[in-house]
């Protein structure tokens, strides 16, 4: 796709449960090949809009257009052009890295040859190939982050979109996986991050989003959250706290013991 070309486009994005509206009208447009920051406190609405994003959830009004397919009407070829990677890996544990591969590939109707080659691919660059035999209840945390990743990129999506991707990875792993990403973005995929480890986000995205109780609070590069903050020469972590600050509430009532 041309790098001007929306990959993803959120429109009037709205969730409500109940009486509770954790989403509350998110419009959001993201082009081919940018690297994507999404930012906000706890419970602020992230994983929420992540699950919409990838057809988990149905929004309560809104659109989610993915690639120019409508997800709501055409989600079979929306989420083909997807992969995504929770914070916490759900993966089949009785079975090898290859094995799972292969039940994914399956997933996707990918040609056997093809998903065992690109699976092989991803275990080298993981460094987990000495790995291949061992049943994945055997791993670690970040090993399982790692085997997720992969089978999220076996039928070659244009767009990841992965959920706090450093959480128990060791730091040689951590470089990996931001050197991954960047070489993924050359390529012209489309990157959509959730972090907490706000020196990732700032050392990688292009562009970054704030939600705060269910708003998008703040949205553009690192030097526009600057501007939008009014904290020149601000880094990330000082501009989150910032923009996502609560008002002081007010001290507890203090009753006198009963006589």
């Amino acid at each position: 796709m041309n790098p001007s070309d929306p990959v993803i486009v959120l429109k009037d994005i709205r969730k409500r449960y109940g009486t509770f509206e954790a989403l509350k009208g998110i419009d959001l447009t993201i082009p081919a090949g940018e690297l994507f920051g999404f930012l906000g406190p706890n419970g602020a609405g992230k994983t929420t809009l992540i699950r919409i994003l990838t057809g988990i959830l149905k929004p309560t009004t809104g659109t989610v257009t993915i690639g120019g397919a409508d997800l709501l009407t055409q989600p079979e070829i929306a989420k083909s052009r997807i992969g995504y990677v929770p914070d916490r890996p759900y993966l089949y544990e009785k079975l090898t890295p290859l094995e799972y591969f292969d039940f994914v590939a399956g997933l996707y109707a990918l040609p056997e040859g093809q998903a065992r080659q690109r699976g092989e691919e991803m275990l080298h660059r993981f460094t987990l190939w000495e790995w291949r035999d061992e049943l994945i209840e055997s791993f670690s945390h970040g090993m399982k982050q790692k085997v997720a990743m992969s089978a999220a990129l076996l039928h070659d999506p244009d767009i990841l979109v992965v959920d706090e991707p450093t959480v128990g990875l060791d730091p040689r792993s951590v470089k990996i996986v931001r050197d991954f990403f960047k070489d993924l973005v050359r390529r012209g995929k489309t990157i959509f991050l959730t972090t907490h480890t706000l020196s990732v986000a700032e050392d990688l995205c292009d562009r970054i989003g704030i939600i705060h109780h269910g708003t998008l609070v703040a949205l553009g590069t690192i030097d526009a959250l600057r501007e939008q903050a009014r904290s020149p020469g601000s880094d990330l972590e000082s501009i989150f706290l910032k923009l996502t600050e609560e008002e002081d509430l007010p001290p507890p009532a203090v009753t006198s013991p009963a006589a």
